[in-house]
Parts: structure tokens; C-alpha cells; sequence
């Protein structure tokens, strides 16, 4: 690929390499290839249930545990919530569907009513400007953490706010609770003098001390766009174009993070107080079961150090790797040395650990957990997305259809090794597990390049638990009418 002085420094400027840059047209090029799954992970086969007498005594582990520990909550929280408004944004053009009526009839139940003024005094139009552009709210460009989602007496909360309070109940170490909001650039000062404005009266009311931090999506991660030919797309102006390359790309911003178990949660998957104690429970269920796999990983690898590893010992991580990693080896394994079968076992043990909270798929889009074959002919446990499979592939397909749960974002990490040093997280990524979208620029076509998922390509190499939690825990806000079901009232 041929690029003018003009574009190596454009490159350089954007914290990018050539090879980088090259090297993502190629992907545009070659396309990625299919993850191959083998089934679907279900109860039992790799998604543990924990029976309600369990959850109390793993709440209790993790409590015991958690004034001793660095907790840390990593809420990914950027981007405008364009997409959650887009009837209302339609019916601003006086193109009226059902939804549109429904947000009308009940408009009184959303808790920024108050904030629009006197909305019964005004026609549909008026209350719609008001609401989304900046003659108003704004909401139509703002980021979802800054919209008001849940009424209480005392007032509307934001998103942001309710992850204060959930925080506080579960990332809590000895009354220090730790969060990071990842932001884009143009709404962090937004973020910023929320925080400012409401941390006194949280902190107060919670009897915590809040550590709050934000980070942005590194400019370096976007990736270059290119035209249907994968030639590179040029702007106006003949600069090439780099686009932010998805939640992928965040996983530089966890790498920055410093604490010994961090929780991630989607910004619009909250709920008000009176249905917080199941989310709460289960992610110190998740906990436990992250810090009981990860003193049995540190176990191993110590065994693995000692000069005389003894064959029972061998015996017992090999199937703790089988059936508590379900992590399956490649093929040709048994007729391997006794010397390259440990080096597997301590590839295989050293390494990053999330667990993953997993609910009963109801038809909600997105990912979900699969056992597939990874680059080194293994087997483990995935979060795999449809794009990731090749439907066309009627073997395949029915894998997919056979999933029974999906991946609603609810992880618990451990990013540390047995002597407390940092993972760096983005060497254990899969670089073939990307996403090439269609776009369009000015009215021209263009590809795009997304990074591998954060949840999905971006720890595929990564020890993986599943745990089944209740469906109460997810709440997701995708349209503005979600904020009218129950579970947000």
C-alpha cells in the first residue's frame, strides 16, 4: 500500500504505526475468519448454576474478603445515546409509529419530566425539540450515564448515580469505592461536573469515600476506513479517514487500571434501589467464585515450580484445565513430553481470569457463551458474536441456535499474576476476532474496522468462567420506552 509523506505523518500523529495501519488493510483485504464453535455452552457444560443455599455462603466468602482487597468498577460509558431516541427523532420529521404515542400517553412517568419544563402546555413537536436538541435537554447527543433514568422522592438519579450507589454495595473496600467511567472527550467535562455536583450527598448518605476516574478511548486504537475497493478512504481535504474502532479498543483503558478485582457493567444496565439486592448479590457470588479460581490457579503454579513435580500432581491440574477451566488441549496432547505438557499447563494457568455472569436468553441481541477452538488447536469457554459465526455454515448455525443464555456484560476480572504484577492485558487478545462494518461518509460508501469485542476477541485468551445469574440483573436502556417498564419505575 502506497502512502504519501502527508499520510505517514498523519499516522504517526494519530499514535498509530504503518505496519499497524497496513496491517489493518490487509484485515479489510483478507476478511476475518469464522470462530469455529463447538457447542453451546449450557448448565452444566460449562455455565455453573449456583443453587440459592450456595449464594449466601459464596456472598459471605466474598465479604469476608473484600477490606483486604483493591476492588475497582469499570463502567464503559462513552458515546451519544443517538440510537435510544431514534423514533422520537423520526416523529421530529412528523413520522409518528406506536412508540411514539406510547412515549406521549405516558410521558409523566419519565423521570425527566420535570425537566422539560411545562410539557402539558405544549404540542408534540415542542416537547420533542425540548427533549433533543440543544434548545433544550440536549438528550439527543448526550451520552446515556447523563440522562435522567429513575425518579425518587428526592429527586431524579442519573445512570452515573445509580452505578454510585450500586458501587457502593459491592466494589466497597473497608468504606473506599473505587469507579472509572470511560467517556468520550466531548462529554467528560459533563461527567466530571455531575460527579462534582452529587459526590457529597452520596458519600454522606452511603457513609462511603468515593475514588471516581475517567479515561478516554485512546486515539491510537481508532483504525484507518477504507473505500469498497480497500483503497483507503480520504476526507475532503485528502487526509485519510480513522474511525473509533468499538468497545474493543477499551482494553487499553483496563490495562491502565491498578486493583486486584475490577467489575464491569454496562452504563445503562441499572435499576432503582428497590431492585438492587439480586444484582448485588450475584456479583459477590461472581467474586467468590472468581478469587476461589483464582488461589486454585496460584496453587497449580506453584506446584509447577517445584523440581520434582509428581505425576498425581500433573493428573490434578489436567483436570481442573478440563472441567473447572473447560479448557480442552489440542489435539496430540497425550503424545506429548512430560517437559512441553507442563509448558502448556503454565501457559494455560498464567493468565488473566474473568467470570462471567450469564442469563436465560429471552431474544435480546447479542453475544453469547460457546465452547470454541482457539488458534493453539485448544478448546475453552468464548463470548462469541453471530458476526463471529458463519450462519451460512448449517452445522455451525445450529450450534448457535442450540445457545440457551446470552451475555448481558456483567464480569468480574482478576488482571494480576500470583505475585501481584500486572497482566498486560492486550497480549492476550485475538487479533483474527475483528469486525468489518459498511458505513458511509459525505454520502460515500466506506468500510470500517472494529477491534476485537472487549468481552469477546479482546479476552479470548483469557481463563473464562460462566455463572448463570437471574434476569432481574439485566436491565438494559436500548430505546427511550424501556424506561417505562416496571423495572425502571
Amino acid at each position: 500500500m502506497q502512502f504519501t509523506e502527508q499520510d505517514e505523518s498523519q499516522i504517526l500523529a494519530q499514535g498509530a504505526s504503518l505496519a499497524l495501519v497496513e496491517e489493518q488493510i490487509q484485515n479489510f483485504v483478507n476478511g476475518f475468519p469464522f470462530l469455529n464453535v463447538i457447542k453451546a455452552a449450557t448448565v452444566g457444560d460449562g455455565i455453573i448454576r449456583v443453587e440459592e443455599s450456595q449464594a449466601g455462603e459464596l456472598v459471605s466468602r466474598f465479604d469476608r474478603q473484600a477490606d483486604s482487597l483493591s476492588l475497582l468498577k469499570f463502567v464503559p460509558a462513552s458515546g451519544a445515546a443517538t440510537r435510544m431516541f431514534k423514533s422520537l427523532f423520526a416523529a421530529l420529521e412528523g413520522k409518528n409509529d406506536k412508540s411514539v404515542d406510547e412515549f406521549f400517553a405516558r410521558l409523566k412517568d419519565f423521570a425527566f419530566y420535570d425537566a422539560l419544563g411545562q410539557p402539558e402546555n405544549l404540542d408534540r413537536q415542542s416537547v420533542l425539540s425540548i427533549l433533543l436538541t440543544d434548545e433544550g435537554l440536549d438528550y439527543g447527543n448526550l451520552p446515556k450515564g447523563l440522562l435522567l433514568f429513575h425518579q425518587y422522592p428526592d429527586g431524579p438519579r442519573t445512570p452515573v448515580e445509580e452505578h454510585l450507589v450500586e458501587g457502593a454495595a459491592y466494589a466497597n473496600s473497608d468504606g473506599l469505592v473505587r469507579i472509572h467511567f470511560t467517556v468520550s472527550p466531548e462529554h467528560r467535562d459533563r461527567f466530571e461536573e455531575l460527579i462534582q455536583r452529587v459526590l457529597p450527598t452520596y458519600e454522606e448518605k452511603l457513609g462511603a469515600r468515593f475514588e471516581i476516574t475517567f479515561s478516554e478511548q485512546k486515539k491510537a486504537t481508532d483504525t484507518i476506513s477504507v473505500n469498497p475497493d480497500n483503497s483507503p478512504f480520504r476526507n475532503g481535504d485528502g487526509s485519510l479517514l480513522f474511525r473509533p474502532a468499538g468497545h474493543g479498543a477499551l482494553i487499553e483503558n483496563l490495562n491502565d487500571i491498578d486493583a486486584d478485582v475490577v467489575f464491569i457493567k454496562n452504563i445503562d444496565n441499572v435499576v432503582p434501589d428497590r431492585l438492587k439486592e439480586p444484582t448485588v448479590t450475584y456479583k459477590k457470588v461472581i467474586g467468590a467464585v472468581l478469587l476461589d479460581v483464582q488461589q486454585q490457579l496460584f496453587r497449580f503454579q506453584q506446584l509447577l515450580d517445584s523440581p520434582d513435580v509428581s505425576e498425581g500432581y500433573l493428573t490434578e491440574i489436567d483436570e481442573f484445565l478440563k472441567t473447572t477451566l473447560c479448557t480442552l488441549p489440542p489435539n496430540g496432547f497425550e503424545s506429548l513430553s512430560q517437559e512441553d505438557k507442563i509448558t502448556y499447563y503454565r501457559r494455560k494457568l498464567d493468565r488473566p481470569v474473568r467470570v462471567c455472569g450469564m442469563v436465560q436468553n429471552v431474544g435480546e441481541p447479542g453475544g453469547g457463551p460457546f465452547w470454541a477452538q482457539n488458534a493453539d488447536g485448544s478448546v475453552s469457554l468464548q463470548i462469541v458474536e453471530s458476526a463471529q459465526i458463519d450462519l451460512g455454515d448449517a452445522g455451525q448455525k445450529q450450534i448457535f441456535d442450540t445457545a440457551t443464555h446470552f451475555n448481558p456484560v456483567d464480569l468480574v476480572c482478576s488482571m494480576k499474576n500470583r505475585n501481584g504484577e500486572k497482566y498486560n492485558l492486550v497480549s492476550y487478545r485475538d487479533p483474527k476476532t475483528g469486525f468489518i462494518t459498511a458505513k458511509s461518509k459525505d454520502g460515500k460508501e466506506l468500510k470500517a474496522q472494529e477491534l476485537p469485542g472487549l468481552w469477546n476477541g479482546a479476552m479470548a485468551d483469557w481463563n473464562t468462567l460462566f455463572v448463570e445469574v437471574p434476569l432481574i440483573t439485566f436491565n438494559p436502556v436500548k430505546t427511550v420506552n424501556d424506561l417505562l417498564r416496571k423495572e425502571h419505575q
